[in-house]
Protein backbone atom coordinates (compact mmCIF):
# COMPACT_ATOMS: atom_id res chain seq x y z
CA UNK A 1 0.00 0.00 0.00
CA UNK A 2 0.80 3.53 -0.73
CA UNK A 3 -0.42 6.49 0.81
CA UNK A 4 -0.08 9.08 -0.89
CA UNK A 5 -2.23 12.12 1.05
CA UNK A 6 -4.41 11.97 4.63
CA UNK A 7 -7.27 14.07 5.78
CA UNK A 8 -9.47 14.19 8.61
CA UNK A 9 -13.13 14.99 8.04
CA UNK A 10 -15.29 16.35 10.77
CA UNK A 11 -18.72 16.90 10.24
CA UNK A 12 -20.07 20.29 11.58
CA UNK A 13 -22.89 22.69 10.92
CA UNK A 14 -21.43 25.56 10.47
CA UNK A 15 -18.69 24.86 8.08
CA UNK A 16 -17.75 28.46 7.51
CA UNK A 17 -17.54 29.31 10.86
CA UNK A 18 -14.95 26.12 12.08
CA UNK A 19 -12.92 26.91 8.65
CA UNK A 20 -12.74 30.72 10.02
CA UNK A 21 -11.15 29.93 13.11
CA UNK A 22 -8.73 27.95 12.11
CA UNK A 23 -7.48 30.20 8.97
CA UNK A 24 -7.50 33.23 11.86
CA UNK A 25 -5.71 31.24 14.70
CA UNK A 26 -4.15 27.83 13.39
CA UNK A 27 -2.54 29.36 9.96
CA UNK A 28 -4.57 26.89 7.87
CA UNK A 29 -5.70 27.75 3.84
CA UNK A 30 -8.81 26.67 1.84
CA UNK A 31 -7.38 24.69 -1.02
CA UNK A 32 -10.68 24.27 -1.68
CA UNK A 33 -14.49 24.37 -0.86
CA UNK A 34 -18.15 23.83 -2.39
CA UNK A 35 -21.51 24.24 -0.91
CA UNK A 36 -20.84 22.18 2.88
CA UNK A 37 -17.55 21.81 2.45
CA UNK A 38 -14.07 22.90 3.07
CA UNK A 39 -10.52 21.77 3.13
CA UNK A 40 -7.82 23.14 4.85
CA UNK A 41 -4.16 23.06 4.71
CA UNK A 42 -1.24 24.02 6.28
CA UNK A 43 2.76 23.33 5.07
CA UNK A 44 4.22 20.77 7.61
CA UNK A 45 1.00 19.76 9.15
CA UNK A 46 0.87 16.22 6.87
CA UNK A 47 -3.03 16.47 6.72
CA UNK A 48 -5.70 18.22 5.36
CA UNK A 49 -8.54 19.42 7.56
CA UNK A 50 -11.81 18.74 6.04
CA UNK A 51 -15.09 20.36 7.86
CA UNK A 52 -18.25 19.01 6.51
CA UNK A 53 -21.65 20.05 6.77
CA UNK A 54 -23.90 17.81 8.85
CA UNK A 55 -26.76 16.61 6.46
CA UNK A 56 -24.97 16.90 3.27
CA UNK A 57 -26.92 14.35 0.90
CA UNK A 58 -22.92 13.18 -0.36
CA UNK A 59 -22.47 11.88 3.17
CA UNK A 60 -21.37 8.42 3.32
CA UNK A 61 -22.24 5.98 4.61
CA UNK A 62 -25.72 7.68 4.84
CA UNK A 63 -25.24 7.41 8.88
CA UNK A 64 -22.93 10.19 9.01
CA UNK A 65 -25.78 12.33 7.60
CA UNK A 66 -26.73 13.47 10.64
CA UNK A 67 -23.66 13.19 12.79
CA UNK A 68 -21.71 15.34 14.30
CA UNK A 69 -17.70 15.49 15.34
CA UNK A 70 -17.92 14.54 18.90
CA UNK A 71 -15.15 13.17 21.19
CA UNK A 72 -12.66 14.59 18.66
CA UNK A 73 -9.29 15.95 20.08
CA UNK A 74 -7.35 17.21 17.18
CA UNK A 75 -4.00 18.14 18.20
CA UNK A 76 -0.77 19.95 16.66
CA UNK A 77 2.56 19.70 17.97
CA UNK A 78 4.43 23.29 17.99
CA UNK A 79 7.99 23.95 18.71
CA UNK A 80 7.25 26.74 21.41
CA UNK A 81 4.11 26.39 23.21
CA UNK A 82 4.20 29.31 25.71
CA UNK A 83 4.37 31.37 22.56
CA UNK A 84 1.39 29.93 21.08
CA UNK A 85 -0.31 30.53 24.37
CA UNK A 86 0.43 33.68 24.77
CA UNK A 87 -0.35 34.59 20.85
CA UNK A 88 -3.65 32.69 21.33
CA UNK A 89 -4.92 34.29 24.01
CA UNK A 90 -3.63 37.81 22.58
CA UNK A 91 -6.37 36.95 20.04
CA UNK A 92 -9.34 36.76 22.74
CA UNK A 93 -9.91 33.13 21.63
CA UNK A 94 -11.48 31.19 25.21
CA UNK A 95 -9.01 28.42 26.55
CA UNK A 96 -10.93 25.62 27.32
CA UNK A 97 -8.04 23.99 29.04
CA UNK A 98 -5.13 25.97 30.66
CA UNK A 99 -1.90 25.42 29.85
CA UNK A 100 -0.57 22.54 31.80
CA UNK A 101 2.43 20.11 31.62
CA UNK A 102 2.00 16.23 32.51
CA UNK A 103 4.30 13.75 34.37
CA UNK A 104 5.21 11.83 31.24
CA UNK A 105 6.49 15.17 29.46
CA UNK A 106 3.93 16.92 27.12
CA UNK A 107 3.08 20.73 27.84
CA UNK A 108 -0.09 21.61 26.28
CA UNK A 109 -3.35 23.26 26.45
CA UNK A 110 -7.00 23.49 24.16
CA UNK A 111 -9.61 25.84 22.33
CA UNK A 112 -12.59 24.53 21.00
CA UNK A 113 -13.90 26.11 17.67
CA UNK A 114 -17.34 27.78 17.34
CA UNK A 115 -18.58 23.96 16.52
CA UNK A 116 -17.34 22.35 19.63
CA UNK A 117 -14.08 20.58 17.64
CA UNK A 118 -11.37 20.70 20.66
CA UNK A 119 -8.34 21.45 19.32
CA UNK A 120 -5.01 21.31 21.33
CA UNK A 121 -1.89 22.64 20.57
CA UNK A 122 0.92 20.28 22.59
CA UNK A 123 5.11 20.24 22.69
CA UNK A 124 6.95 17.83 24.58
CA UNK A 125 9.21 19.08 26.93
CA UNK A 126 11.10 15.70 27.06
CA UNK A 127 9.97 12.56 25.14
CA UNK A 128 8.09 10.05 26.95
CA UNK A 129 10.38 8.08 28.01
CA UNK A 130 12.66 10.14 29.67
CA UNK A 131 9.53 10.31 32.26
CA UNK A 132 10.60 7.29 34.05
Amino acid sequence: MQITGSAISLNVQDVSASAEFVKQHFGFREEMSADGFVSLARDGVGFNLIFLRTGLASLQPPILKEQQAQGVLVAFVVDDIDAEYAQIRAAGVPITTPIQTEPWGERFFQVTDPNGVILQLVQWMHSPEQAG
